[in-house]
């Protein structure tokens, strides 16, 4: 039978009748705590992550995308167990979140040997930032010691003379205290760890009367930081002795302690009001979607959603070319809810750090006040070990 060759315009017309073949999305793992007492820090992560993607109509850089969520358990192991199971089953190139600084410690060096990227949203512990940095690490958030470091200078200034330490006994809770020592100049009078699952400090917190400080400095993220401040206060510390938090109050605390958080100094990165446009926008947005004021766990996850939005785009949702999306996700174009972010050679935020104080608003509410900016485009004290430029 003789071969009919069809008229251009005919062939034409038949592929117009087609199915198009729509692109596959890009798989996201987003790892956090979602059970047990720190379940609301992954929950407040997870919503400010997925108000961005909704925010860009469901794609990130126009290309569908599908996140995976996993819970850790806040047990290294469980984090290592899940990682692998994304990475070998469901196959993703990217895996986001992580809250606790142990779990990041578990997870990074399997991805990376694995060459699957890590957006890191909250944990930022000190060995990565420095000599166990990976290409393939973004942490979006900060390296741990900042936040302690800008109260530090703030404590210096304000003239404190002694000063009681205390946090979790693991990686972020020694990074924390560290950072603190770094730029506080006076006399620490004692550095108490405590275990990470303790949930009762009248024991310590008696040692901390005892030593009649001029201040406090503590880090308990999540509901050992409530209980840590309600005791601080039933103690009656909190009208003789100024506190300085990391993570004791934020925007998933500050709703269920409420006038026993207020005076308390804070320092992050971020503060619901920073006077960013794209702060005011996502704010706005983030209660309205959840009802609830965000937290920075919330900000730091919706700013990786941005990040992944302008990375995935630059490279037309071709995330396998991973020097590309390398570079696409080093050039970090995309407006940051804290204003000026850029990132340094080990893939941390250069960023400013701020000090901030729960007070009633002009609505009478209990909110978070930003105080000052002690520290301008900082980049984190452990950068120089790290071998990327």
């Amino acid at each position: 039978m003789p071969l009919k060759v069809l008229p251009a315009a005919a062939l034409l017309a038949a592929a117009c009748t087609l199915p198009a073949f729509a692109q596959a999305p890009v798989k996201i793992g987003f790892l956090g705590e979602f059970s047990g007492p720190q379940a609301g820090l992954g929950q407040d992560m997870y919503d400010g992550f997925m108000l961005g993607i909704r925010q860009a109509g469901g794609k990130l850089g126009g290309v569908p995308v599908e996140v995976l969520r996993e819970d850790t358990q806040l047990k290294p192991d469980v984090a290592v167990q899940v990682a692998r199971k994304l990475i070998e089953k469901d196959k993703v190139p990217i895996i986001a979140g992580i809250t606790f600084s142990n779990i990041m410690m578990s997870v990074q060096p399997l991805a990376t040997r694995r060459e699957v990227f890590v957006i890191g949203t909250n944990a930022g512990p000190s060995p990565i930032a420095g000599d166990k940095c990976s290409p393939y690490q973004f942490i979006v958030s900060r390296q741990g010691d900042q936040q302690a470091e800008v109260l530090g200078k703030y404590a210096t200034q304000r003239g404190y003379k002694r000063v009681v330490m205390m946090a979790p006994n693991y990686q972020a809770g020694k990074d924390v205290l560290a950072g603190f020592r770094r730029y506080f100049k006076n006399e620490v009078v004692e550095e108490i760890h405590t275990p990470l699952d303790q949930f009762d400090f009248s024991a310590e917190l008696s040692r901390v009367a005892a030593h009649k400080p001029d201040a406090v400095f503590a880090f308990y993220p999540g509901s050992p930081g409530v209980n840590f401040l309600r005791q601080y206060r039933q103690l009656g510390l909190a009208d003789r002795i100024p506190l300085m938090s990391v993570a004791v109050v934020d925007g998933v605390s500050l709703p269920a302690l409420r006038e026993a958080a207020l005076g308390v100094l804070l320092g992050s990165t971020w503060g619901p009001d920073l006077p960013a446009e794209a702060n005011r926008r996502f704010v706005s947005a983030f209660e309205a979607a959840y009802g609830r004021t965000p937290s920075e766990y919330a900000a730091t996850s919706y700013d990786a959603a941005r990040l992944l939005d302008a990375a995935i785009g630059a490279v037309k949702g071709n995330v396998a070319d991973k020097p590309a999306f390398m570079a696409a996700l080093k050039a970090a174009r995309f407006d940051s809810v804290r204003g000026n972010f850029k990132f340094g050679n080990n893939h941390f935020p250069i960023q400013d750090l701020h000090v901030f104080q729960v007070v009633r608003d002009s609505e009478h509410q209990v909110a978070l006040k930003t105080v000052e900016t002690p520290m301008k485009g900082v980049q984190d004290a452990y950068h120089d070990g790290c071998t990327m430029r």
